[in-house]
């Protein structure tokens, strides 16, 4: 979820579509929308951005710097993240947010283990909205340790084709450690959908295609753009309805996230190498660019807005309610990237130059 210093088309676009999916289930049309959907693109977004990143890097300097890497990641993701996560826990132990907080729950959240918790533990004990967290979680994990495997891929001189395989490798373990939890160990839907070690290949997915195959750094795809267009498009599209519709339940815990992060490969690279073909014309206007520029920070903080509204305004009607906690979200979240993601990121730049 997070940005690049470079302009990718369609990227912002992207994520304005992905919180979109988000915020949209949360308000409560989850029937309808595929929240978790939204959280998958996500992920597949900061696999290819992260990868790219670091690949534009070592093929400069021959190596990866992992303390520039990691004082990014902790400049762009923890300064908006512990704010909001501050204010939702102190307004909760005022009791102007509905909840109850236990202190492991809590930690938990601050130290980036959110997801195992909510895995043992259920989602009580945090302040309400704050659950969504648990993704951040899976990406912290995820930029902990695959800048390690990425260089050394590097080191080793592997190609990118065998970058992409050995990537594409580990998707397929992972999807095998989730068909013996769901099938051997009748895990619950939580242990597969929030687990690191079981949601690490949405991002691999991305990062794959950022290793070989690039729609930023590699042009045009194999088979040219037109195939992509007009016949792999339409697939990938119909792969993602198909794993929205067949409701099976050993389907969804196993095979969905799988099936999706392949899915998204021809969305992403005609969305990238061909921004103004129609599909793709919304995803590059303003309102879109906008959106998808606040993302993050939207994502921070509408899960609270919404609870909070829905504590102090049960009886207003739930399209207004939505609306309105879209409006506070859309003001808050900007107030929060002028004030603190834009003073973060020049002092990063600061430090790097």
């Amino acid at each position: 979820m997070s940005k690049g210093a470079f302009h990718i088309p369609s990227l912002d676009g992207l994520r304005a579509v992905s919180f979109s999916i988000v915020f949209v289930a949360h308000a409560g049309l989850d029937r309808l929308v595929p929240g978790g959907f939204g959280v998958t693109v996500f992920f597949f977004l900061s696999g290819f951005l992260i990868t790219t990143l670091m690949r534009m890097e070592f093929d400069k300097s021959k190596t990866v710097g992992f303390k520039g890497f990691y004082l990014r990641r902790v400049l762009r993701i923890l300064p908006p993240f512990y704010l909001v996560l501050t204010v939702a826990t102190l307004l909760t132990a005022a009791g102007l947010l509905a909840g109850e907080l236990r202190p492991p729950a809590v930690a938990a959240q601050f130290l980036h283990y959110a997801n195992y918790w909510i895995v043992l533990n259920g989602y009580s004990g945090q302040a309400l909205g704050t659950g969504v967290y648990w993704s951040l979680a899976v990406e912290e994990h995820f930029y902990f340790l695959f800048p390690w495997l990425y260089l050394a891929l590097r080191k080793a001189n592997a190609a990118p084709r065998t970058q992409a395989l050995v990537l594409w490798g580990l998707c397929a373990l992972i999807l095998a450690w989730r068909c013996f939890l769901v099938f051997g160990q009748h895990a619950p839907t939580d242990r597969t959908y929030l687990a690191s070690d079981t949601r690490f290949d949405s991002i691999l997915f991305g990062a794959a295609l950022a290793v070989w195959g690039n729609p930023v750094l590699d042009g045009d795809p194999k088979g040219g753009l037109s195939l992509w267009k007009w016949a792999l498009l339409p697939a990938g599209v119909g792969a993602l309805l198909v794993s929205f519709l067949f409701r099976d339940d050993a389907f969804r815990e196993t095979f969905r996230y799988s099936l999706q992060g392949l899915a998204l490969y021809p969305v992403f690279i005609v969305g990238v190498r061909a921004p103004d073909f129609l599909p793709f014309k919304l995803l590059n206007t303003r309102p879109a660019a906008f959106l998808g520029l606040l993302s993050y920070s939207l994502y921070l903080v509408h899960h609270v807005v919404l609870f909070g509204l829905q504590h102090h305004l049960p009886d207003l009607n739930p399209w207004l309610r939505g609306a309105l906690g879209f409006a506070i979200s859309l003001g808050l979240s900007y107030g929060i990237y002028r004030l603190v993601e834009q003073p973060a990121a020049a002092f990063r730049k600061r430090l790097q130059s």
